[in-house]
Parts: C-alpha cells; sequence; structure tokens
C-alpha cells in the first residue's frame, strides 16, 4: 500500500496524467452519448465533469495540481472557438437573409442571460466579487474569464459558472425549443450559442450543421456584446 501510494504522488505531479485523465474522461463521456443516442441530458461534458471531480475527490488531489496537467485542453478552447468560422462562412447566404432578426435576438439574449442573473442573485443578497463573477457567465470561457478579471470579479468563479451555464443550456435547449415548437434551426442553433456558448454550440452541431453554424454565430457574436454591457449592465447592481 506505501508503495502504490508513493507511485500515486509520483504521478499525481506530473502533467501528463492529468491532460490523459480530461480525455479519458471526455472520451468515456462521449461513448455513453453516442450510446443513448445523444440524448441531451447525458452530455459528454456533464459526465466527464462528474467523473473528474470524483476522481480528484478520492484521491485527494488539490485543483491547482489538475489544472497544471490539463491546462493545454484550456489552451485549446481559443483555436476552437475561432475554428467555428468554418461552417459558419458556409451558410453566410443564411446569414445575411436573417441580419437584422439576429442582432435583435441578440441584444435580447444577451441583456436577458446578464439581467437575469445579477438580478436574481442580487435579491439573495449576493454582492462585490460573486455578483461581479455572475455577469459574464453566457460568454464563451475565454472572454467570460477576461471579462470577469477586467472586471474586478474571480475568474475561477466564473470558470465554473460558465462551465455550468453550458451544460445546463446543451442539457434542456432541445426539449425546451421542442416544446415552444420552434423548428427553424437557424433560431435554434442561435438561441443556443447566445445562452449556452461553447457548450451549447457543441450540442447544436450534433442535431444539425446549420444549428450549429448559427451557434457558433451567436456564441462569437455575444462574447463581444457581453463584453461591451457587462460593465454597464452591472453598474445597476453594485
Amino acid at each position: 500500500m506505501t508503495d502504490f501510494t508513493d507511485i500515486w504522488s509520483y504521478l499525481s505531479q506530473g502533467p501528463l496524467l492529468w491532460l490523459t485523465a480530461t480525455l479519458v474522461a471526455y472520451g468515456i463521456g462521449d461513448a455513453l452519448s453516442r450510446w443513448s443516442g445523444r440524448r441531451p441530458w447525458v452530455n459528454p461534458v456533464l459526465v466527464a465533469v462528474a467523473i473528474l471531480a470524483v476522481l480528484l475527490g478520492l484521491t485527494g488531489t488539490p485543483y491547482a495540481t489538475y489544472f497544471a496537467g490539463a491546462q493545454f485542453v484550456h489552451f485549446l478552447l481559443g483555436p476552437a472557438t475561432v475554428a467555428l468560422a468554418v461552417p459558419l462562412y458556409a451558410n453566410l447566404r443564411h446569414v445575411r437573409r436573417a441580419a437584422l432578426p439576429i442582432l435583435a435576438a441578440l441584444l435580447a439574449g444577451s441583456l436577458t442571460a446578464m439581467v437575469s442573473a445579477l438580478a436574481v442573485a442580487k435579491a439573495l443578497g449576493i454582492s462585490g466579487q460573486v455578483l461581479i463573477s455572475l455577469a459574464p457567465k453566457s460568454a464563451t470561457a475565454p472572454v467570460a474569464l477576461g471579462i470577469s478579471d477586467a472586471l474586478g470579479g474571480s475568474p475561477t468563479l466564473t470558470a465554473v459558472l460558465v462551465i455550468l451555464t453550458g451544460i445546463i443550456g446543451a442539457v434542456v435547449a432541445t426539449p425546451l425549443l421542442n416544446l415552444l415548437r420552434i423548428r427553424d434551426w437557424r433560431a435554434r442553433g442561435f438561441a443556443v450559442g447566445v445562452a449556452a456558448h461553447g457548450i451549447g454550440t457543441a450540442r447544436a452541431f450534433q442535431v444539425h450543421e446549420t444549428a450549429g453554424a448559427f451557434a457558433g454565430l451567436g456564441m462569437g457574436m455575444n462574447a463581444v456584446l457581453t463584453a461591451l454591457l457587462a460593465p454597464v449592465v452591472l453598474r445597476f447592481f453594485l
């Protein structure tokens, strides 16, 4: 037992272990998602987060140690976001036809995401740094962390909120949009991208290519608009 403990202590400090664990956990999540027929509640990210949380808890590994090994995955968030321009370009004709509705939906969605979260938090007595950290929760992670840091929030807390927002959005989007009888793939994708950033966009691509392209558009535009509006909106709550 002592030998195993010594070996684990040695391995847990190496970056390759936690990068491998992250990839394996996501692989398991994706396999379960495919096995379920891509049911929205069997989300690969949700499954991977649960697996890694249990693993870190059982091994007593600090998050800082884990992140030191898995930060390469975090680095890839930026290139992955930029790569969404490819399917967006392929659907450029659809974007041009719906320019005005897109801008209106973007403004409504971005403001609703910020104001609703801040209003509920304020009503529950939350203030200061935690309140600031909530504001960019619906923006994609690289942008949300930068906004939170610039405004005096906690980037770590914002990262958690961003992930939770994306997972919840990816899980509830499909059944909710079906319930509302929204059939237009452009509207469905854009709504998911604005509300649930990258994780929601990944889910949109699983459902339909056009939905994924518009989700990428919504995610990118919402990131820019959130950066512009968050400082203004926060003034009414701080």
